[in-house]
């Protein structure tokens, strides 16, 4: 069977399944299955199976992503996030669009204790959303930077999606987990840029709101007791991983000590909490080692049938410059985020894409961050981008999914210029681990 044909055997019908609402894991074990019994010798195939599924949830390498999982379940359960979100509230003041500021800056540092999207943009939503609404903030303003700010989870540590991506990507976690830092900052600093501007501009998008009536001590003591002390949660994952003294899982394993001592701290975590905790971890967990278990087999067939040769071949007589066939995979990225999930989007395309790159000496480390940041975007882009509905869901009734479309708008042009700015400049993902990371 030629190459091309295996490819379509394998993607045809991964791609009907999904589209037909399968979940994902479920998709790709059908698809393993019929591969394995076409392209790894029937019940032979089934056997190497089973010894796949084993050996890719025995790796090492995946163990920091239920303990990243299990830091922010700690933080959001036991209401420390919450804390913070007020004190940096009472922190910014006297500022056109106070609140969505605040929403920036606050989802930027909750992003760097819990690593979850979805948790970000929830825990915002029901924090925030209520009060810009009943201030007279506009719907787009007060929703958009909500939305955005949540997908910046994905790229700032610490991230249970890059963890995954490194480990099926064969790339430095270490260095995947720092990469995202600076474009991260990027999209909050142009996130706030675009919030002063529009409300500079058109000030009927938000009222004149100075925030509540604080100073001195009593407006920096919230800041300093609720969120300095949370940074010691970030020192702990990324400090450790910088001093060399500590490994990606190690790392993650301080963070969780560091997240219940600090919600001990605050006397803000009870066993009831911590029981809830631990269940929302063991069910995100499972899921994705679910996942990965179908596509390590899923790559395997993919490789065993010729498909993946195959195509890499192809592209290496395109003579497309690195630049070019980096162009390429983000412009695929792009349009699966429009359709599939994050993880869908690594599992279809990692088998393919990381051969590629490596016969084209791309740096694999600029990939990732530019996968990152492509699975960021597709939290925002229609028609099912999760963040969208997430926020359908946490806004007053009346929003019309259409406005929640119309909010997110904006934001996502913005971090579609960071990815066209870490395409045309790879240091500015490379250079912060070359630098940090030994």
């Amino acid at each position: 069977m030629s190459w091309y044909l295996a490819l379509a055997l394998m993607l045809g019908p991964l791609c009907t399944l999904l589209l037909l609402g399968l979940p994902v894991a479920f998709a790709f074990f059908v698809v393993n299955v019929l591969g394995a019994m076409v392209f790894l010798g029937g019940d032979a195939g089934l056997a190497q199976m089973v010894r796949n599924s084993a050996t890719a949830v025995a790796n090492y390498s995946l163990a920091p992503i239920p303990l990243f999982v299990l830091m922010g379940e700690i933080l959001l359960h036991s209401g420390v996030a919450f804390r913070a979100i007020n004190a940096i509230e009472k922190l910014i003041a006297r500022v056109p669009g106070r609140l969505p500021i605040v929403s920036v800056v606050g989802g930027t540092v909750f992003a760097a204790l819990s690593g979850s999207s979805l948790a970000n943009t929830a825990m915002l939503g029901s924090a925030l959303l209520p009060d810009m609404f009943k201030r007279g903030y506009e719907p787009k303003i007060s929703m958009g930077p909500i939305m955005a700010t949540g997908g910046i989870a994905m790229l700032i540590p610490p991230s249970a999606l890059a963890v995954l991506l490194g480990s099926l990507a064969g790339m430095s976690i270490s260095k995947l987990l720092i990469a995202g830092i600076v474009p991260a900052l990027m999209l909050a600093v142009l996130f706030i840029g675009y919030i002063v501007v529009a409300c500079i501009i058109d000030p009927s998008r938000a009222p004149r709101d100075d925030g509540p009536v604080v100073a001195g001590w009593a407006r920096y003591r919230p800041f300093l007791v609720d969120v300095v002390p949370l940074s010691l949660v970030f020192i702990a994952v990324i400090g450790s991983l910088v001093a060399g003294i500590a490994t990606p899982t190690e790392s993650a394993a301080l963070g969780c000590v560091a997240s219940a001592l600090a919600a001990i701290g605050y006397r803000a975590l009870d066993l009831g909490k911590l029981v809830i905790a631990l269940r929302e971890t063991a069910r995100i967990s499972v899921m994705i080692l679910f996942i990965i278990v179908a596509s390590v087999t899923f790559a395997q067939i993919l490789a065993f049938s010729g498909a993946t040769g195959g195509l890499v071949d192809l592209v290496g007589q395109s003579g497309l410059p690195p630049l070019g066939l980096v162009a390429a995979m983000v412009v695929v990225l792009l349009f699966l985020g429009c359709f599939v999930d994050q993880v869908s989007m690594l599992m279809i395309t990692i088998p393919l894409f990381i051969p590629i790159a490596q016969a084209a000496g791309i740096d694999l480390l600029w990939l990732g961050v530019l996968y990152l940041l492509a699975m960021e975007i597709s939290f925002l882009t229609p028609p099912f981008g999760l963040l969208l509905f997430v926020m359908k869901g946490v806004a007053p009734a009346g929003i019309t999914l259409g406005e929640v479309y119309r909010a997110a708008l904006p934001f996502l042009l913005l971090e579609l210029l960071v990815l066209a700015l870490l395409l045309i400049f790879p240091q500015l993902g490379t250079w912060l681990p070359g630098v940090l990371v030994p």
